[in-house]
Order: structure tokens, then C-alpha cells, then sequence
């Protein structure tokens, strides 16, 4: 049995609108939170809640990782620079005693691996916790968003479930730049519960309750930025990228409307935002994949070289699979698994394209 812990917690107070925020001394234990994955994300998300006040139990499949963060406070792959305090952080390759106290799980694992390693747990595990994902993919053998699939094999109510999306990169937020992230949950109440555990100086959080909706857009805006991406690679340039976006947020706009109808604004950061910082970023893994095979790498070559995973490679074939029922119009998202699963040229599938494009 592990001890409560106890020390300093950053409370978030509100006055007409803007956010303030104080240390206190706290008189209760502090949110135990299971972290499972060890890359970027997963990383910057431990940084920022554990130096909030919680206590992070992380777990990585990786023993030499652990060992290597147990001994240097610094996870030996992803985002090195940043320093852990291991009164706060729990570094484990044993899933179930990360998991095992937790209030909350948190998933930053890759979309492909996610089954993999929950199926390990029994279906009763996850019975009293909070279950947040941070993947922005699906599970490949399943076409399913990954909250579905955990409500499924854990028998949770999706009150239980959220999602964060951002507009956010993991690389901004371990230099603490200024950043956005959105809790979406069917649970107001969770979703700004987690809102609370993540906001600090340089992290700015909110609430919504559309928790599809957000969590198919950011599965769709890798697939964008990997157009993009490809499109770079050719030989494109911003004119066609933003025309590219444009179409994009039309695109994806007709996809939820016919797998989840409802009212939304896909001009809200969590959608739209999420979808600019993915297309155009620096630090985006799925545009520098797409820019690599417009280049003329083999996807095998790519992922080689790039040793990370771009959620969107897999995502592209999920929702091409789940599009042959809907029949959408979606010609950004068609385009790019002709290249990357049809093996059409990428110069040739962009000629198409850009024919298609307003």
C-alpha cells in the first residue's frame, strides 16, 4: 500500500473572467493519476501535473527508460531536457501497480499499442477510475475511437471518459510556452475537474462536452497534416496549403455530421486550432512524415527514420474504412491513403487533387 501524499497544491481562482493562480498548503491528498506511455505527450503531460501537485504514477513499457529516469530524473528519449521530481513521480513497468491506486488513468500511448496493452487489465480494472485520453488516433484493428473501445472492454459510462485536444505540442509545452488545451467529456464536472489539475502559469485549460466530436476532429487533423505534408514534399506551397486547410475544415465538417450530428463550431480552438497547429507546425511528426514521402521516402523508410509514431498513417485507413458505409465527400482524406496504402505516386495523386479543391 502506498502513502497519501501531501504538499503544496496550485489552486486556480477565477475573478470576472480572468485566472489567477496561488500555492497552498493542502489539507487533503493529492489526485493520484496513472500516465500510461513514454513519449513526447505523455511526457509533457507528467511535467505539467506533477508540478501542479499531483502524484503520477508512470508507466512505460521500456525497462532501460525507467531505469534511466529513476537514475537522471529525465526521460532518455523524449523531450530530455525536462527534469522530474521523483517525490512525485513514479516511474513503473508494472502496469497494474501504476494503475492501481489511481483516480485518474490517462492514455498517451500510440493509437496502434493502445489495445494491446489495456487488454492485459481486466475488464473490471478501470471499474472506479476517471479514463482521459490523449491519443489523437484510433484503434487500427477496430476502426474505433479509442474512448469507445475502452467504454466497450471496461464496461465504463461515458461519463467516465474525456479526451484532451488542443491546440497544444508537447515540445512548446516542456520550453512552458504559453498553451491551450480543451477537456472534452459528456461530464462537465470531469472535464473541468481535469481542466483544474492541469492549468498553471503557462497552461490555459477548458471545458466542452463534445467528447466525438473532438476527438474525431484531432484523429482527422493528422490525416491533414499529412496532405499537407505530402503536398510540401511535391513541391506546394503556403497559397495551396491554406487552401488545403479551408477545405479540410469542410471536409471534416461533412464527416462528423454524418457519424455524429449535432451542433458545433468547428471554428472553436479544440477543432479548428488543433487542426492549424498540426497543418503548420514545426514540431508536427505527421506533417514531417507526409513531407518525407512527397519527397519520394517508401512509408516504411519514413516511420524508420523518423522512429516516431505519426498517428495519422493509421488514422487515414480507419476512417477510409469507415467512410465506404457514410460515402462523405472526402477527397483530402482519399488522396492521402491512395498514397500511402494504393502506392499512388504522390505528384500523381496531388495533380488530382488540387482539381478538386476550391
Amino acid at each position: 500500500m502506498r502513502q497519501r501524499c501531501f504538499g503544496k497544491l496550485r489552486v486556480t481562482f477565477f475573478f470576472e473572467g480572468a485566472i489567477s493562480t496561488s500555492p497552498l498548503n493542502s489539507h487533503h491528498s493529492l489526485e493520484k493519476i496513472a500516465m500510461l506511455g513514454g513519449g513526447s505527450w505523455a511526457t509533457a503531460l507528467t511535467k505539467i501535473l506533477s508540478e501542479n501537485g499531483a502524484r503520477i504514477d508512470w508507466w512505460q513499457r521500456s525497462k532501460e527508460d525507467v531505469q534511466h529516469l529513476l537514475r537522471t530524473r529525465h526521460n532518455p528519449r523524449y523531450l530530455s531536457a525536462v527534469q522530474f521530481d521523483l517525490n512525485q513521480v513514479f516511474p513503473t513497468t508494472d502496469l497494474e501497480d501504476a494503475i492501481e491506486e489511481a483516480d485518474w488513468l490517462v492514455l498517451a500511448v500510440p493509437a496502434a499499442f493502445v489495445q494491446p496493452v489495456l487488454d492485459k487489465l481486466g475488464r473490471d480494472a478501470l471499474k472506479h477510475k476517471k479514463v482521459v485520453s490523449a491519443i489523437k488516433g484510433m484503434i487500427p484493428s477496430k476502426n474505433q475511437l479509442v474512448t469507445d473501445y475502452v467504454a466497450e472492454r471496461f464496461r465504463l459510462p461515458r461519463t467516465r471518459l474525456g479526451v484532451i485536444a488542443g491546440p497544444c505540442h508537447a515540445e512548446e509545452v516542456a520550453l512552458e510556452k504559453q498553451s491551450y488545451l480543451t477537456i472534452g467529456s459528456p461530464d462537465a464536472g470531469l472535464a473541468l475537474d481535469f481542466c483544474e489539475l492541469l492549468r498553471n502559469r503557462y497552461v490555459r485549460a477548458h471545458p466542452a462536452q463534445d467528447l466525438d466530436g473532438i476527438e474525431y476532429c484531432a484523429v482527422m487533423k493528422n490525416i491533414i497534416a499529412l496532405a499537407g505534408g505530402i503536398a510540401h514534399g511535391v513541391g506546394y506551397g503556403d497559397n495551396f496549403l491554406a487552401v488545403l486547410v479551408s477545405n479540410a475544415v469542410q471536409e471534416i465538417r461533412r464527416f462528423l455530421q454524418a457519424i455524429n450530428p449535432q451542433a458545433r463550431d468547428l471554428s472553436a480552438s479544440a477543432y479548428l486550432g488543433d487542426l492549424l497547429v498540426t497543418a503548420y507546425s514545426q514540431f508536427s511528426r505527421n506533417r514531417t512524415f507526409g513531407g518525407m514521402v512527397g519527397r519520394g521516402y517508401s512509408v516504411k523508410s519514413a516511420q524508420l527514420e523518423m522512429n516516431m509514431i505519426a498517428e495519422g498513417y493509421y488514422a487515414v485507413k480507419s476512417i477510409h474504412e469507415l467512410n465506404k458505409k457514410l460515402k462523405v465527400n472526402m477527397p483530402i482524406t482519399e488522396a492521402t491513403y491512395n498514397i500511402l496504402y494504393e502506392q499512388v505516386l504522390p505528384t500523381t495523386e496531388m495533380e488530382l487533387l488540387k482539381e478538386k479543391l476550391r
